[in-house]
């Protein structure tokens, strides 16, 4: 594999002022990286900030419902309540060290924004976040919380109003403040080294995973399941099983109201090869090759394009990629609320309804790791407007 790249996909199409920037933080990632000290720093903040490492908790009732051996991996019991905070405190401590005082970042669901915001008041940086008008409606709580963690928002009208156009923002933005600023991109997207970087970070989860589930069974499991927007919690669930050929990788899409239509959000199910934000992957495209606008309930899967290892790993058939609509996956949220007393994130809860459709057909007492990327809270109102009923604070 060429350096920035995965396959053919990857890269660095951005324009010439991003270039310092970009080439500043690989050679500071490569260095840090491999510094002991900078590694224990992160690994304290993990284990004593965040509360890692996050569970595996085996889902009795689940598993006797649908036939199959099913754990979750607890990331929602994370500080912040998601995985976004493993990334984010990896990047905010090396935007540190490279003697940035600021930070910006983009936020779809809002958790990479909330999280954004923690990271950036634990470590005392000046934080400003983007989102989408759409995504800030729908996620009125977590807008709320970033700024009451200390962190301006800025609510993005252009475009679609989503995760989309708060990333094409917080791009602008970084173009006119790059000697004080580091973009604290929270998926594994955009031009290298970041997919990688948010790969490295966010690998955590199946380092953790990989040995919690041998622990627990004394194997490895057959399947791990994960939802893909841009894809930083996949990734991170995958990395460390990619070399087990034995146990499929499964991505979670968001179908939004159905593959055949324009409302959707399905990637590699639907996308054509493209660049975009500063990458060349697979994206949802129009007629005429123009992005897309895409659709789903989940704000945090709302995005035309996946990151480049995703569609890497797609192209030489390691992982499997698969589409769910909204109305299976409120079903799945309602699900393991009431099945297990947990609440998932509406962007897990794709997962969850995958695995509901197919254990029972698989193999009896199949093992089944699935990850649940972040817990629900912050969609209550969404689902229950979803469902025709409104609530009030």
């Amino acid at each position: 594999m060429k350096s920035g790249y995965f396959g053919e996909h990857g890269g660095q199409f951005v324009p010439e002022i991003f270039m310092n920037a970009i080439i500043e933080l690989e050679q500071a990632y490569t260095r840090y990286k491999l510094d002991p000290s900078f590694t224990q720093e992160l690994k304290e903040l993990l284990d004593n900030y965040a509360g890692r490492p996050s569970r595996l908790y085996y889902a009795k009732k689940m598993s006797q419902d649908l036939g199959a051996r099913i754990y979750l991996k607890r990331e929602d019991l994370n500080h912040t309540g998601s995985h976004k905070i493993n990334n984010v405190l990896g990047q905010a401590l090396l935007a540190k060290k490279m003697g940035k005082s600021r930070i910006i970042a983009e936020t779809g669901a809002g958790q990479h924004g909330v999280a954004s915001a923690t990271g950036a008041a634990l470590l005392g940086l000046e934080c400003e976040i983007f989102m989408g008008q759409e995504d800030a409606k729908r996620q009125a709580l977590n807008v709320y919380r970033m700024r009451l963690l200390g962190a301006k928002v800025h609510i993005v009208s252009s475009g679609t109003a989503t995760l989309k156009d708060a990333v094409s923002q917080a791009l602008r933005e970084w173009s006119m403040r790059i000697e004080d600023t580091h973009y604290l991109l929270g998926s594994a997207v955009g031009p290298h080294p970041f997919p990688m970087i948010v790969r490295d970070f966010q690998s955590v989860i199946s380092l953790e995973s990989r040995a919690q589930i041998l622990q627990a069974e004394g194997k490895l499991p057959d399947m791990v399941v994960a939802c893909v927007g841009g894809g930083s919690n996949a990734i991170g669930s995958f990395h460390h099983f990619v070399k087990d050929s034995s146990v499929r990788l499964i991505g979670c899409e968001a179908a939004g109201k159905g593959i055949d239509t324009k409302e959707t959000a399905a990637t590699l199910t639907t996308g054509k090869m493209g660049i975009f934000h500063g990458m060349k992957s697979y994206f949802c495209q129009d007629e005429c090759g123009q992005i897309a606008p895409v659709y789903s309930i989940s704000a945090g899967l709302d995005y035309p394009g996946v990151g480049p290892e995703h569609a890497y790993l797609h192209d030489i058939k390691r992982a499997e990629f698969v589409a769910i609509t909204d109305d299976e996956a409120v079903g799945a949220f309602e699900y393991l609320s009431k099945m297990e007393g947990i609440i998932p994130a509406i962007e897990s809860s794709h997962a969850i309804a995958y695995v509901r459709k197919v254990a029972k057909d698989l193999p009896k007492d199949s093992l089944i790791l699935l990850t649940l990327s972040g817990r629900g809270d912050k969609d209550c109102a969404a689902m229950a407007r979803y469902k025709g009923e409104e609530i009030y604070e």
